[in-house]
């Protein structure tokens, strides 16, 4: 009951706070932390078959890294006062999620676009995409809104609550840190396609699980909200296996079957 309890607290501080730019945020420091290690890596010279190598140590010493001392904070912070490290844990699990934050971001852009702001919806698209949107007209601003909050359903809510249930902020923190490294350095490019590798590899086997809860969970919601739930199942079974990506057609899949063919769009 108690961690239920941490839970519910984390996701409510999410939603009611979200992340004020005021505190410090644990994916700011993991963000330096990625690049710092980039930085002294780079400077070695190494070959690209070396590089591939050490790869593996980005997910070692981050992932592993940021639980081990999540888990030794809480330990800490126990041996003061028990309630101590449960506000501490309810409030780094909020910070593994960021249900307002993609809320927000998806709400921005649409009021730009009711109000034919264009250049400002483009601007608002730009903060959470990482394409050029300069020259995008209303309807892909739109497609990369809907696209985006879609795909990071997973990421954002779903992938940090669960491992929050399985093993509270340490092992929230951990999943953030993964998803993290993919964000920073698990691109398909000249630059990370050795270094990332395995950044990359990870992040798809940590969403895995969470990308399929997902898809149910978006059938069960499009049942509720009286949108086109078969629609939404019917599509995720035929494409969700057609996107890049092994996690993200799920959701993307499934908003478009629920709610793109619903609205006609």
């Amino acid at each position: 009951m108690e961690h239920v309890m941490i839970l519910l607290a984390a996701y409510l501080l999410d939603l009611l706070v979200g992340d004020p730019r005021w505190l410090p945020h644990p994916v700011v420091y993991m963000g330096k932390c990625i690049a710092w290690l980039e930085k002294k890596i780079r400077r070695q010279k190494f070959r690209e078959d070396q590089l591939k190598r050490i790869g593996i140590v980005f997910p070692l010493v981050l992932v592993g890294g940021s639980f081990l001392l999540v888990w030794l904070f809480l330990k800490g912070l126990a041996f003061i006062h028990p309630w101590l490290a449960w506000a501490a844990e309810a409030w780094l699990i909020s910070t593994t999620i960021a249900a307002r934050g993609l809320g927000e971001a998806g709400m921005e852009i649409y009021r730009h676009l009711k109000k034919e702001k264009v250049e400002n919806a483009r601007k608002a698209l730009a903060m959470v995409v990482g394409r050029d949107t300069e020259v995008l007209n209303e309807r892909e601003i739109s497609r990369g809104a809907v696209e985006t909050v879609a795909e990071n359903i997973v990421d954002a809510i779903v992938s940090p609550l669960l491992y929050a249930a399985l093993g509270g902020a340490p092992l929230a923190m951990a999943y953030r840190a993964a998803n993290t490294l993919d964000s920073m350095v698990g691109y398909k490019n000249e630059r990370y396609a050795n270094l990332g590798w395995a950044s990359a590899r990870f992040d798809d086997a940590v969403n895995y699980i969470p990308a399929r809860l997902a898809a149910i969970v978006l059938v069960i919601v499009s049942w509720m909200m009286r949108l086109d739930w078969r629609k939404c199942f019917a599509v995720i079974r035929r494409d969700a296996r057609l996107h890049p990506s092994p996690n993200s057609g799920f959701t993307e899949a499934g908003v478009a079957g629920a709610w793109v063919f619903n609205s006609g769009a």
